[in-house]
């Protein structure tokens, strides 16, 4: 009888794309969510959470860099019904779904707020992952451009109210009316057939959203034949002739040193099109209404390099840009670059009504801005742990299981050591691993005088670092106090060490 092959064990790995993330780097993120959700609430906007499956024919071909139904998107057969469902990759497309299927029950315009995970089935690379986090706003059903200058301000003060200071960011305008007159103007939009030149429309698009990885050279690369990267990958270009790409690269260049001389610009650029003086004068309202609330230059800027990659948008759109420098793997300076984009898509919901319902949002990127926090030194790096309560005699659990009780009782976080109690070294070893902020220490000796001991774990390994013997015994990291004084005195430190740290 044959011997039967043994089965390799499988690898404890991360899929490719993906990651894993542990306590501190949960709690950074849940927190920045709570303040988000706070300012898109002070807003009006109420939340909205959706199924994280969709329909392939619900999301539709919008995502940038793609080609064919389906790719960028992770998805799957039912075998039942034959239906094609995914993984949503953003949080736009659930939500008109929703709206056109509850849009009796909802009020018009409907203001919506979302958080969660998406996916796309895409190439990853460094700090590129296949499931982030976004954090979406959005208003169904107004055509105004007031509710675009809202969301523009809204995001303004959410970057803000997350700790980014102002001078750190800005937030970039522009309308893709303006581009669409533009490639009117170049030849390569025809009103009468919208259909004609899609594909190059594209391209340009992409090439345009690029500019700030690939440079005006690289831009002018991908509007002409196409371009190579440095891994030797062929991207096609729009094949745009010389004088066609210059005239979509003076519209990148268009933006001057006001709004109004870029609003006149682009006025320029635009005219023989109906529809680019249209978005020109969209432009100057927004920026109009932002004025009129306070939000000047320093915080939103009309700028005509913005256009979003998605295919979906219709009109004014906009991009969070964090313009402090951070150094990169090489040491080398750069700016942290885009955290946060939308615009106005007025043509999503009719795909599910065959009616226009206006559209308009903006989407955070969560992971990206917590990276940018973290750059600027504003996150916690480790998050402090519980206290402990030692394991002196494990026929008195009940006792250290007491102790806990009363102490997250009181508002303390904390836990009982469920490891092998023999070492008690190893014990203080696991506190330290955990950082926590005091070890509670009990044993026959103290149970029978009703005392307990409270280690300060902070304040022992800063003293067994820097202080000398005189200065340990001025203070002590180590107290003995009466059992029923517990929950006070580890108050008392907690207070102490969250002074210490500027809390």
């Amino acid at each position: 009888m044959a011997k039967q092959k043994k089965q390799p064990r499988p690898k404890a790995q991360t899929p490719k794309g993906f990651r894993d993330y542990f306590g501190a780097e949960v709690t950074a993120r849940a927190e920045m969510l709570i303040q988000i959700a706070e300012v898109y609430h002070r807003y009006g906007f109420d939340a909205l959470e959706t199924s994280a499956v969709e329909t392939v024919e619900a999301l539709g071909k919008f995502l940038p860099d793609v080609d064919r139904p389906n790719e960028g998107v992770f998805a799957w057969q039912e075998e039942d019904d034959g239906d094609w469902l995914a993984l949503r990759y953003d949080m736009t497309a659930p939500l008109a779904r929703v709206f056109a299927q509850h849009r009796n029950d909802l009020p018009t315009p409907y203001r919506r707020y979302t958080m969660g995970p998406v996916w796309r089935n895409e190439k990853p690379g460094p700090g590129r992952f296949r499931q982030f986090y976004q954090c979406d706003a959005d208003t169904v059903g107004s055509g105004s451009v007031a509710s675009d200058a809202e969301i523009c301000a809204m995001l303004s003060d959410t970057l803000e109210a997350v700790g980014i200071e102002r001078g750190d960011y800005i937030v970039r305008v522009n309308n893709r009316k303006v581009l669409n007159g533009v490639m009117e103007v170049a030849g390569v939009l025809d009103p009468s057939d919208p259909a004609k030149f899609e594909a190059e429309r594209g391209i340009v698009l992409r090439a345009i959203d690029k500019l700030d990885r690939l440079g005006l050279d690289g831009v002018r690369a991908l509007l002409g034949e196409g371009r190579e990267d440095e891994s030797g990958d062929f991207t096609k270009g729009a094949g745009l002739n010389a004088d066609q790409a210059e005239v979509v690269i003076g519209f990148m260049e268009a933006k001057r040193a006001t709004g109004a001389e870029t609003v006149a610009r682009l006025r320029e650029l635009v005219q023989g099109s109906d529809m680019g003086i249209e978005g020109v004068a969209e432009l100057e309202e927004i920026a109009a209404l932002l004025d009129a609330q306070g939000y000047g230059p320093d915080r939103i800027e009309l700028d005509p390099s913005v256009v979003r990659g998605l295919g979906y948008y219709t009109g004014p759109v906009y991009e969070a840009e964090l313009t402090f420098e951070i150094l990169d793997e090489k040491g080398r300076k750069r700016q942290f670059g885009s955290v946060a984009g939308g615009g106005r898509y007025d043509d999503l919901v009719k795909r599910f009504t065959g009616q226009t319902v206006p559209a308009t949002g903006v989407s955070i990127g969560v992971d990206r801005l917590l990276a940018a926090l973290d750059a600027k030194g504003r996150l916690e790096k480790a998050a402090q742990g519980p206290v402990v309560v030692t394991v002196m005699d494990r026929d008195r659990m009940a006792d250290y299981q007491s102790m806990v009780a009363e102490l997250r009782q009181a508002g303390i976080r904390a836990e009982v050591y469920l490891g092998n109690p023999k070492n008690f070294g190893n014990q203080l070893k696991y506190a330290d691993r955990r950082g926590s902020p005091v070890a509670v220490i009990e044993g026959a000796d103290e149970k029978a005088n009703g005392k307990v001991q409270i280690k300060d774990l902070i304040l022992g390994a800063q003293i067994a670092e820097n202080a000398t013997l005189e200065e340990w015994r001025e203070r002590p990291s180590q107290f003995e106090v009466p059992r029923d004084q517990l929950v006070a005195k580890i108050h008392e430190i907690l207070d102490e060490q969250g002074e210490a740290n500027g809390q």
